[in-house]
Parts: C-alpha cells; sequence; structure tokens
C-alpha cells in the first residue's frame, strides 16, 4: 500500500504527565481523525497535538490511521538494540560492595543499558557520570530532579574546570536516563553544552615512528606499535582482532565491530605481516591476537598504553605519545604521499568525511612551497 499521508509520535512530558505527541502537516483527512481521538489537544511550545499515553490511546491512534496514513514510530519505540554484538555483561557493577550513605544506578537503568547493548566503556563511562550526578542531589528523588537543577549541576562541573569532554559526557549519562529509561525525550529540550574545543591532531613525523619501531625488540610490542600505525587502528578495534582477522592473501585486516558498531577493512604492511607470522609461532594466541596473561583473553588497554610510552621515551620522543596518535600519524601520512580523502576516510571508519577532513589541517606539504622570507 503506498500511503502519501504520515503522522510522527514522539514522547511528550507535559505537566509531568506522558504524553504522546502527533506531528503530521496540513491535511484535511488527519485533521478530521485527529478530532476523533480521545481529548486531543494542542501544544504551543512543541507545536504538535497531544493526548494521553495510554496503552488504550495508542492503539486508537493505530486503528484510526490504519490504511489511511504511514505511522512513523521510530522516535517512539526505542527499545531495539543498537548493537549487533553479544549482550553486554554489566553483573560485575551488581554485584559490587554497597557502601551506606551512597546512591547507586537504579535497576532500570541497567536493565536499559543492557539492552542497548552498549558498548562496554560506554557503560562504564554511563554509570560514573550518572552515580556523580544523583549523589551530588542525594536529597532529592530522582525522579523529582528539575532541569534547573540539572543545568545547576553541570554550571557546577564547568566551574571546577573539567573537560568539554567530561562535561558533555555527564550530559549523555542523565540524558539517557530521563529520555531512553524514563521515557522523556523532550526533557533535554533546553540544555545548553559547551562548544566543542577544535584541536588539532598531534602527529608523529614518520621518523620519529621508525625510530619507535627500531628501538622496540620484544616481537609482541613491535607487531602492535606497526599495526596501530601502518593499518590506522584504534586501540579498542587492535585488541579485539582476532586471528581470523588477517587476510594475508587479500592483504587487508578486517575491523569487526568498530566506532558505530561499523564492519570495515583496512590495509595490512607486507612488513607488519612478516613480523606478524613471526610473533603467530613465537607466542601461539588462542583467540585474540594479542592476549594477556590468560590465554583466550585480550591483552589489556592500559598494557599497550605502556608499551607505546616505554618505546616513544627509549626513542626520545619528548612529547606524550598516545595509540591514538599513531592513527592520526597514519591518516596525515596517507594524505602527505597523495592518497584521496575519501579513501583515508574509509580505513579510519569515519561515517563523515568532515572527520577526516581536519588531517588537512596538520599535513606539511601546504607548506614546503612557501617561500622562506628570511633569505
Amino acid at each position: 500500500m503506498n500511503l502519501t499521508k504520515h503522522i510522527t509520535l514522539k514522547h511528550l512530558l507535559i505537566h509531568n504527565q506522558k504524553m504522546i505527541g502527533i506531528q503530521f502537516t496540513p491535511d484535511k483527512v488527519i485533521q478530521a481523525l485527529i478530532k476523533e481521538l480521545p481529548n486531543p489537544r494542542w501544544s504551543k511550545k512543541f507545536s504538535m497535538v497531544y493526548i494521553i499515553n495510554t496503552k488504550e490511546n495508542l492503539n486508537t491512534v493505530f486503528d484510526k490511521f490504519r490504511g489511511v496514513a504511514w505511522i512513523n514510530c521510530s522516535f517512539f519505540f526505542k527499545d531495539k538494540p543498537i548493537r549487533a554484538n553479544s549482550p553486554i555483561d554489566i553483573q560485575w557493577y551488581r554485584n559490587r560492595v554497597k557502601t551506606n550513605g551512597y546512591r547507586y544506578t537504579p535497576e532500570a537503568y541497567l536493565i536499559k543499558l543492557e539492552l542497548k547493548q552498549y558498548a562496554m566503556n560506554t557503560c562504564k563511562v554511563y554509570l560514573y557520570h550518572f552515580e556523580k550526578f544523583i549523589n551530588y542531589y542525594k536529597e532529592f528523588e530522582i525522579n523529582s530532579i528539575s532541569e534547573q537543577e540539572i543545568r545547576s549541576y553541570i554550571q557546577h562541573l564547568v566551574h571546577q574546570k573539567h573537560s568539554i569532554s567530561y562535561i558533555n559526557q555527564s550530559i549523555n549519562s542523565i540524558k539517557f536516563y530521563y529520555e531512553v529509561v524514563l521515557g522523556m525525550p523532550n526533557r533535554f529540550y533546553s540544555i545548553e553544552r559547551p562548544f566543542k574545543e577544535k584541536k588539532l591532531p598531534d602527529v608523529l613525523s614518520k621518523e620519529e615512528i621508525l625510530q619507535m619501531l627500531e628501538v622496540t625488540t620484544n616481537l609482541k610490542h613491535r607487531c602492535i606499535i606497526s599495526l596501530l600505525y601502518s593499518s590506522g587502528l584504534r586501540r579498542s578495534e587492535l585488541l579485539h582482532l582476532r586471528i581470523e582477522d588477517i587476510d594475508s592473501k587479500r592483504m587487508l585486516i578486517k575491523v569487526k565491530q568498530g566506532k558505530g558498531n561499523r564492519d570495515r577493512h583496512t590495509v595490512l604492511n607486507k612488513s607488519v605481516l612478516e613480523d606478524l607470522r613471526k610473533y603467530y609461532k613465537a607466542y601461539r594466541p588462542k583467540v585474540y591476537l594479542f592476549e594477556g596473561p590468560k590465554p583466550g583473553t585480550p591483552y589489556s588497554q592500559s598494557s599497550v598504553l605502556k608499551v607505546i610510552s616505554r618505546s616513544a621515551t627509549k626513542a626520545r620522543i619528548l612529547r606524550k605519545v598516545s595509540p591514538h596518535m599513531l592513527r592520526h600519524s597514519f591518516a596525515t601520512h596517507l594524505l602527505e604521499e597523495g592518497a584521496d580523502l575519501r579513501y583515508i576516510q574509509v580505513l579510519l571508519g569515519h561515517k563523515s568525511s568532515k572527520t577526516t577532513e581536519i588531517y588537512t589541517h596538520v599535513t606539511t606539504n601546504i607548506f614546503k612551497n612557501i617561500k622562506d622570507l628570511l633569505i
């Protein structure tokens, strides 16, 4: 059935009561059916019609518009998982030793994280920040905290000189509770976010990276540094690589469920493959390409950081070097070698080309032909 008319359902919170918001373009047929709904009202604030949110009223909406208009429910029903991975395990949070006087995240919050199958790092960040928030307002019932009080809390974080990233993580954790757990997506329409800083990525020179590899005698550590740089991997992507993800015939590496839950391929360097073969014979990993002391478990993030830091120190690089800096260097050096920006975007797994365009600001090519004014 080809329906040309459509309506969109949204959650609204009006006078602390849940409502079904109905958006539509002006149409006589839709307007006539809207009038037949139970006690429809107009919200000037949200510019849409609304009725009380009950199961009976929701069924009435579907009955009235069936065969007449297409009903967009993508904003209304949000319980489908956002990831294709196996369910996350946050039982560690429930099993923590509880401290008297400390307020813990409600069970409904945990269940929603599990239903949505958020990445483990995201779960940890959300739980940390949400508990900071609810313990700041320990004397309030969580559901009674107003938008003004939330804004005051954000202002408190600003005054404490927390980073913009930290503040945005706090806002996201609070939004998740009110908008996703309680189903009130209009709660944060007027919460201001701090302006995002536009910092250029830190990049190493090719000589510095080669020097890091030269001073790294441990074969496993050398392979880690080589892959982060020559394939442009994120640290989490490196740690979740499995043996079968290395495609030596096509000289590709398959990155499964990278950032944004997207699969992609990136390049496998010939010299890195040779080192990986030596590494495999020496270490015999069971499941993951790089494993920790316990067979079948991935190498830890902190261990990767130590590997990079130790090699940078040995190479006499005075700057603080991070795993992500090697990824930035990969993109920048490819761009300086004339690689197409779209090609680099695919290798990095960026959803938007605007994210990749930042590397055009750190390439040295544009400065090479500038005349020395002191000569």
